[in-house]
Order: C-alpha cells, then sequence, then structure tokens
C-alpha cells in the first residue's frame, strides 16, 4: 500500500483523491510516523459493508443454534439470575 504523509496529503489531496478515485489505489496516510487512515476506493468500502453483513448473519445463526442446542431464558427470570 502507498503512504502519504498528512502535510503531504493536505497539500495535494486531489492528486492523491484522483489516484484512489481513477488508478483504485488504496493510500494511508501517516502522521509523525503511524498509519492514522487509509483512502480506498469506494467498491472496496462497499466490499467491506457486505463482508460485515455477512458476517453479521453468521454471528446471528449461531446464536440461534446455541439457542436451540442450550435453551433460552425469560427476561424475568435473567433479571432474577442477575440480581436485579
Amino acid at each position: 500500500m502507498t503512504t502519504v504523509t498528512a502535510s503531504n496529503l493536505k497539500i495535494n489531496h486531489r492528486d492523491v483523491l484522483g489516484r484512489v478515485q481513477y488508478s483504485h489505489e488504496r493510500i494511508a496516510v501517516t502522521y509523525h510516523g503511524k498509519e492514522i487512515a487509509a483512502m480506498v476506493p469506494m467498491e472496496d468500502v462497499r466490499l467491506l459493508e457486505r463482508l460485515e453483513e455477512a458476517l453479521d448473519a453468521l454471528d446471528a445463526i449461531e446464536s440461534i443454534h446455541e439457542a436451540d442446542r442450550e435453551g433460552t431464558v425469560s427476561l424475568p427470570e435473567l433479571r432474577k439470575q442477575l440480581g436485579r
């Protein structure tokens, strides 16, 4: 991944944005030598969002299976167990 300093980004933001938009580059932004952010094409962001949704769906399915295996507890019972 290409890197650019925050100060360089401030000066050359049009060039950097163009590289991300048209060349589909992924660019890490550094500040005092540390990577603090990344500029990525929107297609990458959309893919990450779809992956997060897929992982959330898998977690939900696993939770349903766990509830089927181990059973569930009503809210009043849970409050009782927690002493509330």
